[in-house]
């Protein structure tokens, strides 16, 4: 029954790719570029810490990058466009913006980040208003409403046994990946991320490389934290893939004495810190290591004097050289990705209602 299930959810995803598809009036389009980041998975893919990291690559190059999310699971959700930060201010809450734009603003000064469910109002208003050059559009390959001028699609080995959901953790079939411009692949070594491109019918691959950096402080300046080689440590998640994030830790050298697992995008109170607590301590751990997105959601509890620190999250895209080429040449002024996009309801600002803004937190 469940296959049967899996079988419609593909089939209605594939239906809902091709009526955009088929007439390009029901597409909007930005004045300016838009660089999609996604997947074909349901979470845990790794796509925000790459929209990160092309934001980072766009503005070391004088562009102005805004990042258009849709700020899942956030509490409060005002009408309108929330500006969580504007590129020089941080100007949402935790509530108003989610962990993941929240996590974007503060790594990302000079990067304007946007929520809102209609991302072409995000980016109208990211045009309009704060100047951006480009927009960089987080967890974009199924919202097809939006024209987009590079769509990059982050995949790995084991996209290709999966199915759609509920069977599997797709929300499309892997057919639909031959629209992306590039696959952007996880995996070990080059060879290996060439296999992947090529059976999901996409010429142009680039590997995904992931590194951790020092520990940080969870709060106040967020200085570095020492953790020598062989510490043992406590591990605590509330993220998609938390095996990752073991993976990491483990890599680094340091001895996992425990760990504790909640749910992606978990609120954690002040119960959840006195188990975390309870429990790093029980297990004779020095500190207690977290993810970036997970400090986020901590950073607002009382966390008393347990010693607790963030453990950053490097990407690289390589080869490096070709991928900055490859990417800065589809966003110059002119550049055309495909002709099928022509007539796409524009993003122009005259013909516009002037966005309305949710500035700071309630």
């Amino acid at each position: 029954m469940i296959r049967t299930v899996s079988a419609l959810y593909g089939t209605v995803a594939a239906w809902r790719r091709q009526w955009y598809e088929s007439d390009t009036t029901r597409r909007r389009r930005l004045a300016r570029p838009v660089v999609s980041v996604g997947s074909l998975r349901v979470g845990g893919s790794g796509k925000t810490p790459i929209a990160e990291h092309i934001a980072r690559l766009l503005q070391a190059e004088g562009h102005r990058p805004a990042i258009l999310t849709r700020g899942y699971a956030r509490r409060l959700a005002p009408d309108g466009v929330t500006v969580v930060s504007d590129g020089a201010t941080v100007m949402a809450t935790l509530d108003t913006a989610g962990d993941e734009p929240l996590m974007l603003a503060r790594a990302l000064p000079g990067v304007g980040v946007f929520v809102g469910a209609d991302r072409h109002l995000s980016g109208c208003l990211a045009e309009r208003r704060f100047g951006a050059t480009v927009h960089v559009l987080d967890d974009g390959f199924q919202h097809l409403e939006l024209v987009r001028d590079v769509d990059l699609l982050l995949v790995s080995e084991e996209d290709l046994s999966d199915r759609p959901l509920p069977a599997g953790r797709l929300r499309e079939r892997l057919e639909s990946a031959k629209v992306a411009d590039a696959v952007l692949v996880t995996a070990g070594y080059d060879t290996a991320a060439d296999r992947i491109g090529r059976a999901l019918g996409v010429a142009t691959v680039f590997r995904v490389t992931r590194t951790i950096g020092a520990p940080r402080e969870i709060g106040g300046a967020r200085e570095t934290v020492v953790v020598p080689y062989a510490s043992r440590v406590f591990v605590v998640t509330g993220i998609a893939r938390p095996d990752r994030f073991v993976a990491d830790v483990v890599a680094a050298g340091w001895d996992i004495a425990g760990t504790l697992t909640f749910r992606d995008h978990h609120r954690f109170d002040g119960r959840d810190i006195r188990r975390i607590a309870a429990a790093a301590k029980a297990a004779a751990a020095a500190i207690v290591l977290t993810t970036e997105k997970d400090a986020v959601r901590l950073a607002v509890c009382d966390l008393g004097d347990m010693p607790i620190a963030s453990v950053p999250l490097n990407i690289g895209i390589e080869p490096d050289g070709k991928f900055r080429a490859w990417l800065l040449a589809r966003v110059q002024p002119g550049h055309t990705k495909d002709s099928k996009d022509a007539h796409a309801q524009p993003g122009s600002l005259s013909d516009q209602p002037t966005p309305p803004v949710e500035r700071k937190g309630r």
